[in-house]
């Protein structure tokens, strides 16, 4: 028998939770949030992935909240700037409601501005932004104020997973999980998040839903001495570099530095990949942070989550499940070995990882654009290229799915909303979390008689770079054409 409920939310991460609670402030409305994984406290006993559950993939994260349009998602494709500001500011305001520590990182306009100066000289674009560090000790602490809050005022069933979206003429009516109950509501708020992606994916397929690919981000995450990246991690706390690799003008970027943190395995489904935490309350002697190249694929290639997973599993094939080497080692041809790793005098913080050679694990194309990076943040900031540096294999970010939605997040489907990392909207805590209050007001609007559905999208990703490519395409024919070549 159906149950019968105003607004679905599918997925307890922080595009689900700030769903929620925005509904909770601007309706009476009876809102049903179902989440395949476990309660918060089944997750903190080890129960479970790090991936679902409570809070999500957030709730095992760095706890970092970027305060700028520019880091962490793609709102600037849906909204103004001055919205955006707006919206960032809202939700801030509300994770320091629940907790979030008022220091502030990346504020002091004088020191970024000499911090970019120094980088542009060396071919590196530091991104500006504002930042609060939560530490992983602390999310959950975060985490458990809003499940207190929200228990009271809607309902939440865990272990409840999703199988199907629900249509009748076009239209949403609710969603169906795997034991075959069927669960009622005139507006479903999609918030899957990064282990749901590949679920959306087959559920945006068989309904039609446009979709487009985003990049495929592969690379690896470097261990050093904290000492080392200070003078950039004291100003700024998380170091958002760009780089342009010189072999193939391939973006390059840093991505989650965890000053004095630690490195940590990750699984996604069947492969295992790696990632990495600060605290707020201890520290190591170490700072790490990911170099990814971002590839986007085009046409007929429509798997980039298969291709990373595949990336993946051959390094947990090498290294039984990650691998571990030094720089010095990688650059001379040689592998890593448990006797080698402790020369050079950084102390490895993962301590499972498989001394071995990530060459034959990474393509080449990876490789290289990593290891240029690298030569150019030496010059920014020395000692990051040293033959100790240690670097893990490999890090992978599925966020392979760029559903096509409005400015207030709705897919193609009328009132039905897709949101978060998992719907290719957002790539941290803030943006996700923003684009929840997004489709929550929205749906309030409708709910209350006061908004007008707004029909207008954002085309997806791969539908611009097709574009450009049929434009290309064409002008080379033309120039074919008159008997030119270059």
């Amino acid at each position: 028998m159906a149950a019968l409920f105003d607004v679905i939310i599918v997925g307890a991460g922080p595009s689900g939770i700030f769903a929620a609670l925005e509904l909770g402030n601007l309706t009476r409305a009876r809102v049903l949030l179902l989440e395949k994984g476990p309660d918060l406290p089944i997750r903190l006993a080890g129960a479970g992935t790090r991936l679902s559950g409570w809070g999500g993939a957030g709730a095992f994260s760095d706890g970092k909240l970027n305060l700028s349009p520019h880091v962490g998602g793609s709102l600037e494709r849906y909204l103004a700037r001055e919205e955006i500001e707006a919206l960032i500011e809202y939700v801030d305001g509300r994770y320091l409601e629940f907790g979030a520590p008022k220091e502030e990182y990346g504020g002091d306009p004088g020191a970024l501005a000499r911090l970019q100066a120094r980088a542009a000289r060396h071919g590196l674009r530091l991104v500006p932004s504002r930042l609060r560090h939560l530490g992983t000790d602390r999310c959950p602490d975060l985490l458990a104020r809003m499940r207190d809050l929200l228990s009271d005022r809607i309902e939440i069933r865990f272990g409840t997973e999703v199988t199907r979206i629900d249509l009748a003429e076009g239209i949403v009516q609710g969603v169906t999980d795997r034991t075959g109950v069927h669960y009622s509501a005139p507006f479903v708020i999609l918030a899957a998040g990064r282990d749901g992606v590949g679920w959306l994916a087959e559920e945006s397929g068989r309904l039609g839903l446009p979709t487009g690919m985003s990049p495929v981000d592969i690379g690896l995450r470097v261990e050093l001495p904290a000492a080392v990246l200070a003078p950039l991690t004291e100003v700024v706390y998380e170091a958002k570099l760009r780089f342009n690799s010189r072999t193939f003008n391939d973006q390059v970027r840093t991505f989650c530095m965890c000053p004095y943190g630690e490195v940590i395995r990750e699984e996604y489904d069947s492969v295992t990949t790696v990632n990495g935490h600060s605290y707020a309350e201890r520290r190591t002697a170490n700072t790490n942070f990911a170099i990814l190249v971002s590839t986007t694929f085009t046409e007929p290639f429509r798997e980039p989550v298969a291709y990373g997973r595949s990336v993946a599993r051959l390094a947990n094939l090498l290294g039984g499940q990650l691998l571990l080497q030094r720089l010095g080692d990688l650059r001379a041809g040689r592998r890593s070995t448990a006797e080698r790793i402790p020369s050079g005098g950084v102390v490895p913080s993962l301590k499972e990882a498989t001394p071995g050679d990530l060459s034959f694990a990474l393509p080449y194309r990876y490789l290289t654009g990593i290891l240029e990076m690298l030569e150019a943040m030496d010059h920014f900031v020395p000692g990051v290229n040293d033959p100790s540096t240690l670097l893990y294999g490999v890090e992978v970010k599925f966020y392979s799915l760029a559903l096509r939605v409005s400015a207030r997040m709705e897919t193609a489907v009328p009132n039905l909303f897709a949101v978060g990392d998992g719907s290719g909207v957002s790539r941290g805590l803030v943006q996700s979390s923003a684009s929840g209050v997004l489709a929550a007001r929205e749906v309030a609007g409708r709910l209350s008689g006061r908004a007008r559905p707004e029909r207008r999208f954002v085309p997806a990703p791969q539908a611009k770079a097709s574009k450009r490519i049929d434009r290309r395409k064409k002008a080379a024919e033309t120039l074919l054409g008159r008997g030119g070549q270059r």
